[in-house]
């Protein structure tokens, strides 16, 4: 199987759609670009789907449907280790095609690739224990409760980490029961498409999996498909409102991990060693471009001038180059409008007071990576609270630094804007740092260390970072309705009408 990843690496290649258990010829020739971050050159074209294209993978789902929601669990559990172990098998050239589509560094998309599986291992087992639960109760009934798959879901996924984010997803509506209908970011679409055609060499029965190609329009069309009865969004805050009012529409159930303006609050007993070295991961881990990245530093005063010092020396050592080599530490952001906005970000930042204190060199790069979207790691300090460095999100490799005087000012600052998805805190005495993190903001807070994930972990944002959870029961149980069955113990028969039996 491996075959076919290196049949995509291979500039150019456009097999179609996938659903139905096979690539399928798009209802109309036209296609996206898929250009290569780190040089700006086309890599390859999507089709651009139709409304016909995603009812056909929608029709595709529900023909699947049946059969897969009607597995024994156990039986399901067998299908995704099975998945699990081909995706392991294949690591390596996934990650090599995942660097060639978004520009992350090799070494960061191997480390990344090695935990995927453990995601469709983890669904897979804790399916099988899902129970339901049976009670007695007055009048001579039992009440008994199962759970219920939904039928096709769709899961609308995003550009930066374009396998793990889906495998989040996919993992949990497959061991559920669902099939799934996948549109991908029309700016990184083609690991989803090789995921799909690698669920069916895994023996996943043809339909269960499926992907549709294309922009805003592919997008909307599947939210507003009538055999679809869950949205799955990861993306940013303005597509999520609109996905959500498709929803609404339809009454249907969503999950929606969208934007973030992560704060990090480093404490005057902080480890600052430590600090430093995990904050520059929060920050430029993926090129800054994480839901979850550390942005909006907050740094004691006491450690503030050393803190600074400390980080922004750390940020110029970044080796920035081309992806593929094992020694480059960070690759482009992924589109030109990426670029400008982090460009136009540091500007203003400029224009607003703030000091550059790391970022400022030109870039070196050999000439087959000139014309990368390429952005150097960029920190400024002495930003303030009404800044739009400090207040919106960046989505690249810009972070800004703010000083504070005691935990009371460091909560306003965490909690100002309307974001409230990732924060971290990092201190020595954890009983102030666990205080601390039952005031701020956020649905996932990590004390003394930053991004770090795991199928058990659950997670999922508030306001204007979404609602919903990922990972854990909580995701397995949201890919669920639950059903209530009552059944009669009692003997005889009631007959109201006759002014016999009980009422309720």
């Amino acid at each position: 199987m491996t075959s076919l990843i290196h049949e995509f690496l291979k500039p150019g290649t456009n097999k179609g759609m996938f659903y139905g258990g096979q690539f399928q010829k798009p209802h109309k020739s036209d296609v996206i670009e898929v250009l290569n971050p780190a040089t700006a050159e086309l890599f390859t074209t999507v089709p651009n789907g139709t409304a016909d294209d995603v009812q056909a993978a929608v029709t595709a789902a529900r023909s699947a449907f049946g059969s897969w929601s009607e597995l024994d669990p156990l039986d399901r559990s067998r299908h995704l280790h099975a998945f699990a172990d081909v995706l392991r098998a294949n690591m390596s050239a996934l990650a090599l095609l995942e660097s060639t589509i978004t520009g992350r560094a090799i070494r960061e998309m191997n480390a990344q690739m090695a935990r995927i599986p453990e995601w469709l291992e983890y669904f897979a087992s804790i399916a099988i224990g899902l129970e339901g639960e049976s009670n007695v109760v007055k009048g001579g009934y039992v009440t008994m409760t199962h759970y219920e798959p939904l039928g096709p879901v769709a899961l609308l996924t995003p550009w930066n980490h374009p396998i793990l984010i889906l495998v989040k997803k996919l993992a949990a509506a497959l061991a559920a029961g669902n099939t799934c209908v996948i549109k991908p970011s029309e700016l990184a679409p083609v690991s989803p498409l090789v995921l799909a055609a690698l669920a069916s060499v895994a023996g996943l029965p043809d339909g269960v999996v499926n992907v549709v190609t294309g922009g805003p329009a592919t997008g909307a069309a599947l939210c507003a498909a009538d055999d679809i009865h869950y949205i799955d969004l990861t993306g940013g805050t303005s597509t999520g409102r609109k996905v959500a009012s498709l929803a609404g529409e339809r009454l249907i159930r969503t999950t929606m991990e969208l934007g973030g303006k992560t704060p990090i609050v480093v404490c005057e007993d902080a480890d600052i060693k430590g600090a430093i070295a995990g904050t520059l991961f929060a920050a430029f881990v993926a090129s800054g471009q994480t839901c979850v990245s550390g942005a909006r530093f907050l740094i004691h005063d006491k450690l503030y001038d050393r803190f600074v010092e400390g980080i922004a020396a750390r940020a110029e050592q970044i080796i920035i180059g081309d992806p593929m080599d094992e020694t480059t530490q960070m690759g482009p952001v992924i589109s030109q409008k990426s670029k400008d906005r982090c460009l136009r970000m540091i500007a203003q930042a400029k224009a607003d007071g703030a000091k550059m204190v790391a970022g400022a060199r030109p870039l070196d790069l050999p000439d087959d990576f000139a014309n990368g979207f390429y952005v150097r790691p960029t920190v400024f300090k002495d930003v303030e609270k009404h800044h739009e460095l400090f207040l919106e999100e960046v989505f690249g490799p810009v972070i800004s630094i703010t000083r504070f005087n005691d935990d009371d000012e460091a909560m306003e600052m965490a909690n100002m804007g309307a974001f409230g998805l990732g924060v971290s805190i990092w201190s020595r005495d954890i009983a102030r740092a666990h205080r601390l993190s039952l005031k701020v903001r956020g649905g996932v807070v990590w004390l003394n260390d930053h991004h770090r994930n795991d199928p058990r972990s659950v997670w999922g944002g508030l306001r204007d970072s979404g609602f919903g959870k990922e990972n854990g029961w909580d995701a397995l149980r949201a890919y669920l309705t639950k059903k209530s069955v009552i059944v009669r113990t009692a003997a005889g028969h009631d007959d109201w009408f006759k002014g016999e039996g009980r009422y309720g």
